[in-house]
């Protein structure tokens, strides 16, 4: 079965910085787009950042941009965020997603892992 398993969520201060990983089985990681949502309580879930199968191009959601770095390793079957200058705003749940580089309709996703921003 496929899974996607975030880790290192947490509690950080306004300013302080955090890492992101998520690790991913039971599927082809170097065939899948990689992707970072969040989701506040009461909003929608938006796009964090998303990185092509070889890392070569990424893109980024406007309220992060200079930020956050998404980044994989295909050889570990991971990709990670790095969050730096987090804001209370960044305070969410956040989740993996893999979409399938071919087949675009097979998509998975992580359970989630809360990050909380906040003095």
């Amino acid at each position: 079965q496929v899974r996607l398993v975030e880790s290192g969520g947490g509690l950080v201060q306004p300013g302080g910085s955090l890492r992101l990983s998520c690790a991913a089985s039971g599927l082809t990681f170097s065939s899948y787009r990689m992707s970072w949502h969040r989701q506040a309580p009461g909003k929608e879930r938006e796009l964090v950042a998303t990185i092509t199968r070889t890392g070569g191009s990424t893109n980024y959601g406007d309220s992060v941009k200079g930020r956050f770095t998404i980044s994989r390793d295909n050889a570990k079957n991971t990709v990670s965020l790095q969050m730096n200058s987090l804001k209370p705003e960044d305070t969410a749940v956040y989740y993996c997603n893999a979409r399938h580089w071919v087949a675009g309709t097979v998509t998975y996703w992580g359970q989630g892992i809360q990050v909380t921003v906040s003095s």
